[in-house]
C-alpha cells in the first residue's frame, strides 16, 4: 500500500511541475485607486510546483517527481525552458533543475517531521527546498566558470539565474506553505 502511495504521489508531482512550468507565477498588488492588478513575475510556478509536491507527498515520491521531470526533459521532450533534450546538460541553468531532485528529498523529508502541520514549519522545509536549488545552482555556474565555459559571463548569469528570481520564489515559499497546509489536511497527511 506505501508503495502505492510513493507512486502516485511522485506521478501527481511530476504532473504538477510539467504544470507549473507552463504558468507564469504573478502576484497581487494594489493599482493605487483602491483596486488590485496582477504583476508578472520573473519565473513560473515549476519551483514552488516541486516543493507542493515534496511536501504534501513526502520525500520519496518528490524525489521520484523530480527524477522523472528531468528524465523527461533529457529525453527530448520540451519541458525545460530552453525546450529539452542532453545538450541541456551543458546549459548554464541545469544545475538549477537538477538541485530539484536533492531539494525535493530534503524539504519532503523535513515535512515528515513531528510537528510538521503548521504554516512555520512548512514555509521553513520550503526555504530549505529553495536553498538547495540555489545552491546546487550556483555549484553549476561556479564549476563551469571554473572549467571556462561560460566565459567571463559569470557575474551576468548568477544575477539572471540566481539573484533575480530568488525574490519572488521566497514570496511563493508563503504561498507553498498555506497550499500544502490545506492539502496535507484535506488528504489527512500525517507527519
Amino acid at each position: 500500500m506505501r508503495a502505492l502511495a510513493t507512486w502516485s504521489g511522485a506521478i501527481a508531482g511530476v504532473l504538477l511541475i510539467l504544470v507549473g512550468g507552463l504558468i507564469q507565477a504573478a502576484a497581487p498588488l494594489p493599482a493605487g485607486n483602491g483596486s488590485w492588478m496582477l504583476a508578472n513575475l520573473p519565473i513560473t510556478l515549476q519551483v514552488p510546483a516541486l516543493l507542493v509536491a515534496a511536501l504534501v507527498c513526502g520525500p520519496r515520491s518528490g524525489m521520484l517527481a523530480a527524477v522523472a521531470y528531468l528524465s523527461l526533459g533529457l529525453f527530448q521532450l520540451p519541458v525545460f525552458q530552453g525546450g529539452g533534450g542532453t545538450a541541456y546538460l551543458l546549459d548554464p541553468g541545469f544545475g538549477y533543475l537538477a538541485g530539484f531532485i536533492p531539494a525535493a528529498w530534503l524539504s519532503g523529508k523535513l515535512a515528515r517531521q513531528a510537528g510538521m502541520n503548521d504554516l512555520v514549519n512548512l514555509f521553513g522545509a520550503a526555504v530549505v527546498g529553495l536553498a538547495t536549488v540555489q545552491l546546487c545552482g550556483l555549484a553549476n555556474l561556479l564549476l563551469g566558470a571554473l572549467a571556462g565555459r561560460w566565459g567571463a559571463t559569470l557575474g551576468p548569469l548568477l544575477i539572471s539565474y540566481s539573484l533575480a528570481p530568488l525574490l519572488p520564489q521566497l514570496l511563493l515559499c508563503c504561498a507553498v506553505a498555506v497550499v500544502a497546509l490545506l492539502l496535507r489536511r484535506l488528504l489527512l497527511v500525517e507527519p
